[in-house]
């Protein structure tokens, strides 16, 4: 796959590509709904013997358009969602930065520009895509806007449970806490990467060693609690626990720092500084404070006990 960074206004020229087939979209989560746009896209160029390409943005529209300073957290940061779409099968992925300027281009603007002067000869997109100032050029608008130089394919609303597939589905349910959910939305578990860092060493102390994770992006962290968890090290995978929070049965109340700890089971290697991916599978309980030390150690055996069992089954 080919990365481009395009910077507006763009100098490209139609000569500087191949003929492609286009999906459009900002593809925070590369859910199921975005994967059927883009696997769309890449089967099209295949059928028609073109290259695809998909066209996101960075960072997101709502940090440049929103009235006051915004912090996103992303469901699927800008490095993560290079890699889904390598795995797609896509030819070439163009990351357009989104400022000001790109934002107040009019509709037809935005066609000619960013769809028929990069040589596209076809593009999907979802059926509440859209496009140019204010969101005004719309899957409606596109044939007018298209000057007949290229086709489309609109996909529709897809669902899950009456509700429809979105990124807005994807947030809710992980601030819910609900990664069962979030994986049947994404078609894959809930996944973040970091870099395993020193911390207390409490848990050592009690029996049940822990690896605090420092996190390599901005990432939408589920609700606080417990977690049965997967954790890849050196690209092998090992069945844990994870609490994502405070700990408020140690932590000083002045202090408000989120940690995310996991403890591995069957697991005793020096991990400090290595580079780790989390998938979430299932929320255990909510996180809480214990009255001491000894109530800690049997909920944590209790919550190491609903993990086994929970992968055991799977």
């Amino acid at each position: 796959m080919k990365l481009i960074t395009v910077h507006h206004p763009h100098s490209f020229n139609k000569d500087e590509f191949p003929p492609m087939v286009l999906a459009l979209g900002y593809f925070d989560g590369v859910h199921k709904g975005h994967q059927r746009v883009i696997r769309t896209a890449v089967e099209t160029a295949k059928e028609q013997n073109v290259h695809s390409a998909v066209m996101t943005f960075d960072p997101h529209p709502s940090v440049v358009l929103g009235h006051k300073h915004k912090h996103i957290s992303h469901i699927t940061p800008l490095e993560d969602k290079k890699d889904i779409m390598r795995d797609l099968g896509v030819d070439y992925l163009f990351v357009v930065r989104f400022t000001s300027e790109f934002a107040s281009l009019l509709p037809q603007e935005f066609v000619d520009q960013y769809i028929i002067d990069l040589n596209v000869v076809h593009v999907v997109a979802g059926f509440d895509y859209s496009y140019g100032r204010m969101g005004k050029g719309t899957m409606e608008t596109l044939p007018f806007h298209s000057r007949e130089r290229f086709t489309f394919t609109t996909i529709p609303k897809l669902t899950e449970e009456e509700d429809k597939v979105s990124s807005t589905l994807v947030r809710e349910s992980l601030k819910e806490g609900n990664v069962a959910r979030v994986a049947r939305l994404l078609g894959r578990p809930y996944s973040m990467k970091g870099t395993v860092i020193h911390g207390d060493k409490r848990g050592r102390k009690i029996g049940f060693p822990t690896a605090n994770i420092e996190m390599a992006h901005t990432y939408l962290t589920p609700k606080n609690g417990v977690y049965a968890v997967r954790m890849r090290i050196h690209e092998q995978w090992y069945n844990g626990v994870c609490n994502v929070g405070f700990k408020p049965t140690f932590k000083n109340p002045d202090e408000y720092s989120l940690s995310i700890e996991v403890h591995l089971f069957d697991f005793d290697s020096s991990i400090y500084g290595e580079e780790v991916n989390i998938e979430w599978y299932k929320r255990i309980r909510d996180e809480q404070k214990f009255s001491g030390i000894e109530e800690l150690i049997s909920q944590i055996h209790k919550d190491k006990d609903t993990a086994v069992g929970f992968f055991s089954g799977i």
